[in-house]
């Protein structure tokens, strides 16, 4: 007998990205308790090891819940529009979700790098004002969750309408 974990799979997706925008969130508060001084556009801080710890698992449970989320959901390929249009709902909703998570991936994924790399070197550097990467990459992670959750449950339900289509009753000879 099949058991339906998809369930537990959405929850422990959506935790890990909760999880993650928290962290992000830390991360930026962490940074800004050190000290900093502004010189025009130009901002010289010292860099947080807190911060940098921080950042870094964030990035990291942003990209294992997706990694989760799109190896478990399947892969849900459509290679020309005429087939999107005469695809079923829920395969038009798996392909749409999965952009989308894919775009928020790449920008959340790029905002908590760059926060954690300007957090990881060992001395004070003077750069144009880079304030509020971690956090608003913490924000992504929180909106990637409500993206991905969804793909994982249209891609499912679409790998179960397909196996329901070809199990067809074939007439008795």
């Amino acid at each position: 007998m099949a058991k339906n974990y998809g369930f537990l799979i959405c929850i422990l997706v959506m935790v890990m990205d909760i999880i993650a925008g928290i962290l992000g969130i830390q991360a930026e508060i962490a940074q800004n308790k050190e000290e900093h001084m502004k010189v025009g556009v130009f901002e010289c801080r010292a860099p947080s090891y807190q911060a940098f710890k921080l950042g870094l698992a964030a990035t990291i449970l942003l990209a294992l819940a997706h990694v989760i989320a799109n190896l478990l959901g399947g892969c849900v390929c459509v290679w020309t529009r005429d087939q999107y249009t005469k695809a079923t709902a829920n395969r038009q909703l798996a392909v749409a979700f999965l952009i989308f998570s894919w775009m928020i991936l790449a920008v959340a994924f790029s905002m908590l790098i760059i926060g954690t790399l300007a957090n990881s070197r060992s001395k004070q550097s003077c750069n144009i004002l880079n304030h509020r990467l971690l956090s608003i990459g913490g924000v992504l992670c929180f909106i990637h969750g409500l993206f991905v959750v969804p793909y994982y449950v249209s891609a499912t339900a679409t790998r179960r309408e397909e196996s329901k289509r070809l199990e067809l009753p074939r007439p008795i000879p």
